[in-house]
């Protein structure tokens, strides 16, 4: 019995002491049950709900906006939304959470024009991004950052070269002959668009890990008040900076790249190139000339794996008056084409101080680039299709050390050397290889853009201002071309020459700007004067030399080449913004322009623009509609202005003259001079003047879940600055620089970007726009010809082919082009076209204007989700309707014995063979050249990875991090039979082929 009890007892005090600790750690936490709502009373659903300290233990309230959590006792819970800022409670059984809507999202300020306007009070179409660290691929430049990711912009990058500028159009183009580039605005200093060798464009000047924001102006309300410069839009760069009061904060960006060619053209291999050849002229014995043994893959030999890598050092932070930024950047990016490459250093500086408790502010802006490119010349590509594959790369005989031991077509020389008996043959395709390794040419730039901003709120007025900005943007740059004389191009005589260049951009405005608020009005009032000037100077140099005499040869000479063009704008503008009861707003600018490149009757012009805007929301009948957040109309017009006709137009109403160049001498008592001749000029010329319509809306829900905007646009351009054609001797030229004609472009933007997935762990973030836009010339000629047309769009085939046309009632740079005829199995027959006007021949009266290069519809898609520290993201685009003509395809459509010709063999692509043209007639301006190129490109996916607390230790609070993955441009869907379907203007003629990139990085913060 004894026994029995104390075996009850054992089992007994084990189940005892584990109830008395299960209750003790009980005691020890609490259910916290809670109920989070907004200002408005309303439940906020899935709001994140953590224990503080403890990111591991949250919930999510659910559609009543309630929530159930077991926390230690006396701990602080986190709660948190967008839209709102976040709130800190301490746990208790039963809590009551109200979460106040962020100011700071409400208040969210945008770049525009001499100034700043809270986004929820902006009337224009205006656009602003925040560079996405975690969804980019890889960026070298800033159009890199924008491509696909705002409606109404079209980004077409200039192939794969490295470095490479873009062709950037924002709502179509406006010009027919003058710029259609976008004014870009860095740190408030306007830039000169024109690159200088080794800078492909302004953008390149800023190292994209130094960018803060981008904003892009759209409609004419938002870009009037850049008056003559901002007739295609406006891009501004707003650049980082420090924070006053912040210890000094060291961060490293880094990734290492490499780049494969995705595709090449289909041609034919050795082995199909001598049955091919045989099966033509019936047999081996028959051929005109004996093939090669080689079975050679010329684009594989032109191509390589381009590894590319880049880095950035940033240092950032703040005295208590003096927020400072100091960032160092290197960028080497291979190309894959052989010997392509681009090398870029960067600095960065800037310091923003502020005097007499903020009344004086101060931003001093410093960036110094230094860029080296390597270039690799363009032909290689189309003689790496055409090239005879049956002959080898190197030749190690006698012949081939004349061509610097490479393979090449041969023909007798007349150079008057012993040593040099043969040359090339000059209708012969050229060894892509041998003209890779046998030229150098190489363009070093240095850049430097600066500017000192001043604002001085006045301390017996604090609601004025004067603002003050002083800029300067100076490049220089030297492009040396050394060229082997064992090359194809220069044989024999070589070259060695350099051409240089030198630019500068000073620019300098000032405004007084007064705000005031009085109850239910704000006033804001903003007058200003600028000036800017801009000088490009330079010359290039060169010569070939004879191998046996050491002669100079065909030299270039400063004095034949030197050039300079300079230019000046002076300005006065003023903006107004009125606003009344929070709801009603009203924007007028007006800008007056003056201009050194128009007479001075036509000198001057002015720029007006009005914009209203609506907030809805505000309104009673939807104040108190919770689930719409924001709701705004806005209605805008104005004027914008357009001078820029190119680099070498700056005085196009002068009678001036020109000098020959290089090559054109007129003979003279027995020697050969230069001379001069008159310029055609047009003392009439005059202000090109776009006026557009704009009409949108801004919408929200879920307290600015779901955001996003709807534009329709209505452009017309007039006065357009035209190249006209002219009886020769009406003026010193057949064509002349006028103001006649007009087009039009119309669309429509819509935008939406929204978190479809809030939870504790995972976030959802996409964003997607569409753009239409359609484009039409109204007026080319004072008598309205409806047959007059100016052709454009040079091909490769035929003697100065061109496909596309300027003609009313067509877009710009329409096809223009015979219809094809085909047989019964849908095979297009030779040189055959359609008899379009019934007269019985077929001639240039019978082509016709047949689709356009520029797309119907734009798209871009972005999604980003974020799980705990890991994140996925990627980016789509898509271009609809968008036609190119396959000049790939039709400079090499001739086929059969015309492929010998000349004494040498060249190769054709598969599809060209299958064509069969032997090259009749016009057979290159058929409509079927002029393909379908609408594509889907899939930009980037990156997959990353996030830590902090790294190295962490008692005194350093560790390092956080990121560590991600890109593959860059890994698919594109088309139906277009050439390389790549985005083309800038429509004819594809072997671009730098887009590569696809693996590139591994890491971000660090210290």
């Amino acid at each position: 019995m004894k026994q029995v009890n104390l075996r009850i007892y054992q089992m007994i005090l084990p189940l005892l002491v584990g109830l008395f600790l299960s209750v003790g750690v009980y005691a020890q936490n609490i259910t916290v049950k809670g109920h989070v709502k907004d200002a408005t009373g309303l439940e906020v659903i899935g709001a994140n709900v953590v224990e503080k300290g403890n990111p591991a233990n949250g919930t999510i309230t659910d559609l009543d906006g309630n929530f159930t959590l077991s926390v230690p006792q006396g701990a602080m819970l986190t709660i948190s939304f967008i839209g709102y800022k976040t709130e800190e409670v301490k746990a208790a059984s039963t809590v009551m959470v109200t979460l106040q809507d962020d100011s700071q999202l409400l208040d969210a300020v945008v770049v525009i024009g001499y100034g700043t306007v809270k986004k929820n009070d902006a009337t224009g179409s205006v656009t602003a991004i925040k560079p996405d660290k975690i969804s980019k691929g890889m960026t070298t430049n800033a159009q890199d950052m924008m491509t696909g990711k705002i409606a109404g912009v079209s980004i077409i990058s200039d192939g794969g070269t490295p470095g490479a500028g873009a062709q950037i159009r924002i709502r179509g183009g406006s010009s027919l002959n003058a710029v259609n580039d976008p004014l870009i605005v860095i740190d408030g200093l306007a830039m000169d668009n024109a690159g200088v060798k080794g800078l492909s464009n302004p953008l390149a000047m800023v190292n994209p890990n130094d960018i803060e924001t981008l904003t892009v102006l759209k409609d004419a309300s938002a870009t009037a008040i850049y008056g003559s410069r901002a007739s295609n839009g406006v891009i501004i760069i707003t650049t980082k900076r420090g924070a006053s009061g912040s210890a000094p904060k060291v961060s490293y960006d880094g990734n290492v790249s490499v780049g494969v060619i995705r595709s090449t053209v289909d041609v034919m291999d050795g082995n199909e190139y001598r049955a091919y050849m045989a099966n033509v002229y019936g047999g081996e014995d028959k051929l005109p000339a004996p093939l090669g043994t080689a079975n050679t893959d010329w684009q594989s030999e032109i191509y390589r794996p381009a590894v590319s890598h880049d880095h950035n050092v940033t240092i950032t932070g703040g005295l208590k008056n003096m927020p400072y930024r100091l960032s160092l950047g290197y960028t080497d990016q291979n190309g894959i084409v052989k010997t392509s490459n681009f090398e870029r250093y960067t600095v960065s500086g800037n310091v923003s101080p502020t005097f007499f408790e903020d009344h004086l502010k101060f931003n001093v802006n410093a960036k110094v680039m230094v860029a080296k490119n390597r270039y690799a010349d363009g032909g290689a590509i189309g003689s790496a299709l055409a090239m005879d594959p049956t002959r080898p790369v190197y030749d190690d005989t006698d012949t081939g050390k004349l061509f610097g031991g490479f393979w090449q077509y041969t023909a007798d020389a007349a150079f008057n050397d012993p040593n040099w008996p043969i040359t090339k043959n000059s209708n012969a395709t050229q060894n892509p290889l041998a003209l890779l390794e046998l030229q150098n040419k190489r363009a070093k730039n240095k850049s430097f853009v600066g500017n000192i901003e001043v604002d001085y709120k006045f301390h017996f007025l604090p609601d004025l201002k004067l603002h003050a900005n002083l800029g300067a943007d100076y490049s220089e740059g030297r492009e040396a071309n050394t060229i082997s004389p064992y090359s194809y191009s220069n044989h024999y005589y070589g070259w060695d020459g350099a051409d240089y260049e030198y630019k500068y951009n000073l620019s300098g405005n000032a405004y007084l700007q007064y705000t005031k608020e009085l109850k239910d009005h704000f006033i804001d009032v903003m007058i200003g004067a600028e000036e800017q000037h801009f000088h490009r100077t330079g010359y290039g140099i060169g010569q070939g030399t004879n191998q046996l005499t050491g002669e100079v040869y065909n030299p270039t000479l400063r004095s034949q080449s030197a050039f300079g063009y300079h230019s000046t704008l002076v300005s006065f503008f003023g903006r107004l913004n009125y606003s009344l009861l929070n709801r009603y707003l009203v924007t007028f600018t007006l800008r007056q322009d003056g201009t050194s490149r128009f007479s001075k009757d036509n000198r001057w012009s002015t720029f007006p623009s009005l914009a209203l805007g609506w907030k809805m929301k505000e309104e009673g009948f939807l104040k108190d509609v919770n689930a719409l957040s924001d709701l705004k109309l806005r209605l805008g017009w104005g004027i914008t202005g357009q001078q820029n006709l190119g680099e070498d137009k700056d005085f196009p109403y002068m009678p001036l003259y020109t000098t020959s160049g290089n090559g054109g001498y007129y003979p003279f008592g027995g020697d050969f001079e230069t001379n001069s001749r008159p310029k055609e000029y047009n003392k009439d010329l005059k202000w090109e003047q776009t006026t557009t319509w704009n009409a949108g809306l801004d919408y929200g829900f879920l307290n600015g879940r779901i955001t996003g905007s709807v534009d329709f646009y209505y452009r017309e351009t007039k006065d357009l600055i035209n190249t006209l054609k002219i009886p020769t001797l009406l003026n010193f030229n057949s064509s002349l620089m006028s103001n006649i004609g007009s087009l039009k472009n119309t669309g429509l933007e819509f935008t939406i970007n929204a978190k479809p997935i809030v939870t504790k762990d995972f976030t959802w973030d996409l964003g997607y726009n569409i753009t239409w836009n359609s484009n039409e010339i109204t007026k080319l000629t004072g008598n309205n010809d409806p047959s007059y047309y100016v052709a454009e769009g040079s091909v490769s085939a035929g003697i100065g082919g061109k496909a596309q046309a300027h003609k009313v009632g067509y877009p710009i740079r329409s096809f223009y082009v015979f219809q094809q005829v085909y047989d019964a199995d849908g095979k297009p027959i030779e040189n055959t076209f359609v008899d379009r006007n019934g007269d019985g021949i077929v001639n240039s009266a019978d082509k016709y204007i047949y689709k356009k290069p520029a797309a119907d519809v734009l798209m871009g898609l972005t999604s980003k989700m974020i799980w705990k520290n890991w994140d996925f993201s990627f980016s789509l685009r898509a271009s609809l309707n968008n036609y190119v003509y396959n000049d790939v395809l039709a400079g090499n459509s001739r086929v059969g014995t015309s492929i010998y010709s000349n004494s040498a063999y060249s190769n054709r692509p598969k599809e060209a063979v299958k064509l069969g043209f032997s090259g009749q007639g016009d057979w290159y301006l058929s409509d079927y050249f002029v393909q379908n190129a609408s594509f889907l490109r899939c930009d980037n996916i990156v997959v990353g990875y996030s830590f902090d607390g790294l190295f962490h230790s008692n005194g350093y609070k560790g390092t956080s991090g990121r560590i991600y993955a890109t593959v860059q441009n890994p698919f594109i869907i088309t139906k277009y039979s050439g390389l790549d379907p985005e083309v800038k203007d429509g004819i594809d003629n072997n671009i730098y082929p887009r590569p696809m990139t693996f590139l591994l990085g890491l971000s660090l913060q210290f």
